[in-house]
């Protein structure tokens, strides 16, 4: 016989043998096998000739090995090859004593052994955070509005474009500019333009020539006529020498006449080639500031074509578009708060000054015009929105502060009855000054962390201040 320390493994799975099937059963393995504290061990005995078939080993009540891990069945004298490979010998006693459901419970016997030598472990309490302000959501009456979504324009603004083509020469002004009424802001080209001016001017000199020249015609035949008259009176003269001087005068008068229509005519045609020697000048039609610089220097401009944009910066409207649903809501003249996000959360007053007739049948909506107080930070193209009060309703508000973004969402802190916090996640409605609207995930009631900040406060207990 061989003395061998007994691991501490064997010492507890013959402890739990031992509860499980008694003193009896406890003997019964130690007396066949040798295999208790005192690390006896029994000398192997001859393992048989030959293997067991399938038959006599299932009426032996023994352990089948599994074919896949080259395991087989024998029955020596220390340990029996199972399915469960390494397990010692009394496990195959077991196996025939009791079946599967007996060495089931020893397996879990085992893990529970394996186990026995820790100690059960005890939750710790919850972290307590002190000092935390919390908020109760109530439900409370809050007023009813339309919003409206718009654009900042000017009141009044213009494109400036050429009326002739021609090459740009010189642009005069930059983005930022401020420019009076009639000051040139673009120079074109205007070589054609002059020559065309030049020829009306000398065809109102030739006209004034040809005036000269049928007046005294005119005087002449006129003359004639009188003389020829006295003669005609005192029967000097033929009828037939007469009526030639009175058609000399009638031709000369119609020359005269023509003479003096063809001096305005030429006069229009230095007026007019005038006027297009001035639209080679692009001049402001009002005091405003340049916007927008569409062109430069060298290249070709063309009627309709716009150069510059110019406009007035002390006047400023919001256009905001109403869908059709809501266009009720809105009335003509009334003032209603404005919230431009270039200025913050700052609400001004603005005034409707036009609601367009026609909705766009595109979007479904109404073009409203809202006139905006003078302020210097107002520019044109800035996103803002309208609000039109149509009465009240109950909503839950909570602080804005209390509000946690996580990506694209939405959260609070809650407080429990048994004072732990909890993240949850809320939808929200229309802001306010301070407060936001929460839609869903609060009820009424709840309590919630005023004043999260940066903290992490999922699973503490709340002490409150």
């Amino acid at each position: 016989m061989m003395k061998e320390t007994v691991p501490s493994w064997r010492k507890s799975i013959q402890a739990q043998i031992g509860r499980t099937f008694g003193s009896a059963g406890l003997q019964s393995v130690c007396k066949n096998y040798a295999w208790c504290a005192t690390g006896e061990q029994p000398a192997a005995k001859p393992a048989p000739q030959g293997r067991l078939s399938l038959a006599q080993h299932a009426a032996a009540g023994g352990v089948l090995g599994g074919a896949g891990n080259g395991t087989e069945s024998r029955r020596d004298g220390t340990r029996e090859t199972s399915v469960f490979g390494w397990v010692p010998h009394p496990f195959a006693l077991l196996w025939r004593k009791g079946g599967r459901a007996t060495v089931s419970a020893l397996v879990l016997l085992l893990g529970l052994a394996a186990c026995s030598g820790e100690k059960p472990t005890t939750p710790s309490a919850p972290e307590t955070v002190s000092g935390i302000a919390l908020f109760t959501a109530q439900r409370t009456t809050v007023p009813d509005y339309v919003e409206a979504t718009g654009t900042v324009r000017a009141a009044q603004s213009a494109q400036l474009s050429s009326q002739v083509m021609g090459v740009i020469t010189r642009v005069n002004v930059h983005e930022g500019d401020r420019v009076w009424r009639g000051e040139v802001l673009i120079t074109i080209e205007a070589a054609q333009q002059r020559s065309a001016y030049d020829s009306a001017n000398a065809g109102l000199t030739a006209s004034q020539q040809t005036i000269a020249a049928a007046d005294a015609d005119y005087a002449l035949a006129e003359s004639t006529m009188k003389r020829y008259q006295m003669l005609y009176d005192k029967k000097s003269v033929s009828p037939q020498e007469f009526d030639e001087v009175k058609t000399k005068l009638a031709a000369a008068r119609a020359r005269r006449d023509a003479a003096h229509a063809g001096h305005v005519q030429a006069e229009a045609a230095v007026s007019e080639a005038n006027t297009a020697v001035g639209f080679t000048k692009i001049r402001a039609p009002f005091d405003g500031l340049i916007v927008a610089k569409l062109a430069d220097a060298g290249a070709m401009a063309a009627p309709g074509v716009p150069l510059l944009i110019v406009e007035d910066p002390s006047r400023f409207r919001l256009e905001a578009q109403v869908d059709e649903s809501q266009i009720g809501a809105v009335r003509l003249g009334e003032t209603v708060p404005v919230v431009l996000d270039s200025l913050g959360q700052q609400t001004i007053a603005g005034k409707i000054v036009q609601i367009v007739p026609m909705a766009d049948p595109a979007s479904r909506t109404f073009t409203v015009k809202i006139e905006l107080p003078a302020n210097p930070q107002i520019r044109s193209g800035l996103f803002g929105r309208a609000r039109f009060a149509r009465g009240e309703r109950e909503s839950i508000l909570v602080p804005q502060t209390a509000l946690l973004h996580r990506g694209q969402l939405d959260a609070v802190y809650v407080v429990g009855k048994d004072e732990i916090a909890s993240l949850r996640y809320v939808t929200l409605g229309k802001p306010s000054a301070n407060d936001v609207e929460v839609l869903s995930g609060l009820e009424n009631g709840e309590r919630i962390v005023a004043q999260p900040g940066e903290r992490e406060l999922g699973g503490k207990q709340i002490g409150a201040k």
